[in-house]
Order: structure tokens, then C-alpha cells, then sequence
């Protein structure tokens, strides 16, 4: 894959004016998934569809081991948790059996550990994506080829800077984040004390903190891309978002809601119809045999329907891990093309010939 080190500020304001005193001037070149100018709405969402199509190998391939290799080291970590607390499992589980803290401690402590495990998996695993999505859109832009080892290696190597990014950003909304924690501990003190005092202040608190989050979401969203696209370490990608965002973050906040739209349109799309064909609860009455009844659960369970709905899920949830980031990414270009003139440097680079490992 091509070096991005040509993908830093680039100087000098850019844009396509037609001239009024001559002809009209040649539409911009479009070597790839957009045109190289500044983009609309209808350019952003197009290439981001485009981009699916034309590198769904890179795109899902690399997704798709992703998630493969997060569900066997989630597997490996319950079965390992379960091997080391045998013994305490069965002892709280056993008919007659009571609760009690000699058993319990090991098996919250095994658990804890993987849930752990989980945390941190899924957050390299997501960190992963958003850079291979980067990584992808930067050859789909100047309409290289993108192979699946190259895109690999690449993401691999900015995995740790987007992780970075996503944990800095994780403490920049740290009050938002405790204030929505907040706000639910005060809806249950509500309910078990009947008293409305605590919630009515959480929620206005709520209600305040919400725009800031809001704001810091969308002023740091272009640092994913910033640490692929120009190598930068995690606090310069999110300098280098907070200064691409400014004078835009109505813009930027309005395309990614629609695509969060986009997104949530295509999952009820799927869900609902399995809603309305999911299986009746068998009939329960009071010569029903346990047996039976369990039986009938499980089959309604482990069915066609909920094999069609747990591929539904995963289907969506990988619409959406990688249509998100892509949109994204092409904001940030159309942000540097507007910004820093960066149509002139990727027009450059098309006329240059690709690099050895974009044929591999």
C-alpha cells in the first residue's frame, strides 16, 4: 500500500470556481470512489456505498477475521474461566446448594477477568476496523487496488494510534459518560424511594451536559482517520480534528447523523419482519410437562428463526462498524480538499504509478 506520509496539511486554500468571462471549466477528475473536488452530501454517501461494492474483500474480509478472532479469544478466556472454577461452579449449583462467599469470590474474580478481556479485545478489534476502513478508502479514493494482506498490514501498524484516540476520547467525554451513569442510579433511587428530587436534578444535569458531549464528539471525530491517513500520533490526530472541524461542525454533525439514520433504517428494515414471523410462546397450562416445555423453548430458540436472527445482527453490525468510519473518513478528505488544497496532491498522486504492493 501506498505510503500516506503525502496526506499531511497540505498549504494553500483549494476549490473549483468557474470562470464567468470563459467556457465553462472541465469537471474535476474522479480517478476513484469521488470526485476529486469538494464534496456534497450525495458524494460522500455515494462513495461510501461505492467503496463497499468495489473493496468488499478488504472491507469485510478484514472485518470479518477481526470479529472471528474476537470470538475465539472470548471463547478461549470463558473456557479457561470456567476450567479454573469448576469446582466452585458446581458447588453453588448443586440442588440444595447456598450461597456463599468462598465460592462465589473465585468465580466473580474469573468472570471479572473476562469481561475484562472483552473490554480490551473489543476495543483493539474496533480500532482495528476503523483503521483498515482508512486504510481501504485512502487506494479507493485514487482508484488503486487495495489487497487484503496490504490493508491488513497497514491497519495493523495504526491499530495502537486509533486505540489511543479512542481512549483519550473516552476521558474527554468521561463527565458526559458519568452523568449519563448518574442518571439512571437516580431513576432506580426514584422508583425504590419514591422520591423525585434527585432524578429532576440529574436529568437537568443531563440535559446540559448532553450538548457538550455532543460537541466534543463530533470536534474530535476526524482523529480516527487523522492517525491512519497522516501517521500521527494520537493527541496530533486530535488536534488535527478539532482544527478540520472548526467552521464545520454543523456540517459534519448533520451527514453523520443522517448516516447514523441510514444505519438504524436498513436494521429495522431486517427486524422487524423477523419480529412479526417470530415463533409463538408454546401454551402453558397446568398439566404441561416440565420437559416439554423446556424442549419447546429451546427449539424456538436455537430454530431456523433464531439462526436468521443472530445472522440479521451480525449482518447489521457489520453494516454499521464499517459504514460509519467510511463516512466519516470522506468528510475528513472533503475537509482537507476545502481546506488545504488536498485535491491538488491526490490528483498528483494518480498520475504517479502505484507501488508494488498495491498489485499484490
Amino acid at each position: 500500500m501506498s505510503d500516506t506520509s503525502g496526506w499531511g496539511p497540505q498549504p494553500g486554500p483549494y476549490g473549483w470556481h468557474p470562470n464567468p468571462w470563459g467556457p465553462p471549466p472541465p469537471p474535476p477528475p474522479k480517478p476513484g470512489v469521488i470526485p476529486l473536488a469538494p464534496l456534497g452530501v450525495d458524494h460522500v454517501l455515494g462513495g461510501t456505498f461505492a467503496t463497499m461494492r468495489r473493496y468488499a474483500k478488504p472491507l469485510f474480509g478484514t472485518a470479518g477475521a477481526a470479529y472471528a478472532l474476537l470470538a475465539a479469544v472470548m471463547t478461549a478466556a470463558l473456557l479457561l474461566a470456567y476450567a479454573a472454577t469448576r469446582d466452585h461452579f458446581h458447588a453453588l449449583y448443586e440442588p440444595g446448594a447456598t450461597f456463599s462467599w468462598e465460592h462465589g469470590r473465585p468465580l466473580l474474580l474469573a468472570f471479572g477477568a473476562v469481561w475484562a478481556t472483552g473490554l480490551l479485545a473489543s476495543l483493539a478489534v474496533n480500532s482495528f476496523i476503523q483503521a483498515a476502513c482508512a486504510a481501504t478508502l485512502h487506494e479507493a479514493v485514487l482508484g488503486r487496488p487495495a489487497p487484503f494482506r496490504a490493508v491488513w498490514r497497514r491497519a495493523w501498524s495504526r491499530t495502537p494510534a486509533v486505540t489511543g484516540v479512542t481512549l483519550l476520547l473516552a476521558l474527554i467525554l468521561l463527565l458526559p459518560l458519568a452523568a449519563f451513569t448518574l442518571l439512571f442510579v437516580s431513576f432506580f433511587v426514584t422508583v425504590l424511594t419514591d422520591s423525585t428530587a434527585p432524578f429532576g436534578l440529574v436529568f437537568l444535569l443531563f440535559l446540559l451536559v448532553l450538548p457538550l458531549a455532543a460537541w466534543l464528539y463530533v470536534l474530535f471525530a476526524f482523529a480516527p482517520a487523522a492517525a491512519v491517513l497522516e501517521s500521527a500520533g494520537p493527541l496530533t490526530a486530535l488536534r488535527r480534528s478539532a482544527r478540520l472541524v472548526r467552521g464545520a461542525w454543523w456540517r459534519t454533525f448533520g451527514i453523520s447523523l443522517l448516516a447514523g439514520v441510514i444505519v438504524a433504517i436498513v436494521s429495522l428494515a431486517f427486524r422487524l419482519p423477523l419480529q412479526f414471523a417470530a415463533p409463538q410462546p408454546p401454551e402453558v397450562t397446568p398439566d404441561t410437562d416440565t420437559s416439554e416445555l423446556l424442549f419447546d423453548q429451546l427449539r424456538s430458540q436455537f430454530g431456523l428463526y433464531a439462526l436468521l436472527g443472530l445472522v440479521g445482527t451480525l449482518l447489521t453490525q457489520l453494516l454499521a462498524t464499517l459504514f460509519l468510519p467510511l463516512v466519516t473518513a470522506l468528510l475528513y478528505i472533503d475537509r482537507r480538499i476545502r481546506k488545504e488544497g488536498l485535491a491538488h496532491t491526490l490528483t498528483a498522486a494518480t498520475q504517479q504509478p502505484a507501488p508494488p504492493s498495491a498489485h499484490r
